[in-house]
């Protein structure tokens, strides 16, 4: 299994900041939840590699 390995699952994703200063990242799918808190600097680490992995996408696709 890759992230290249394609599911027919469907999922909720929630983003959004906590009342202890953290920021959540919550997944629901089916009857799992799962809640992932980072800490603001975290945060903006998985937002730059995200927007690396979309830049990434964008060569490929177009």
């Amino acid at each position: 299994m890759s992230i290249n390995t394609e599911r027919d699952l469907e999922a909720n994703l929630q983003i959004g900041p906590t009342d202890q200063g953290m920021v959540r990242i919550f997944i629901e799918a089916g009857d799992v939840e799962i809640p992932m808190d980072f800490d603001p600097e975290e945060a903006e680490e998985i937002a730059d590699e995200i927007r690396a992995a979309a830049m990434a996408a964008r060569s490929v696709s177009g």
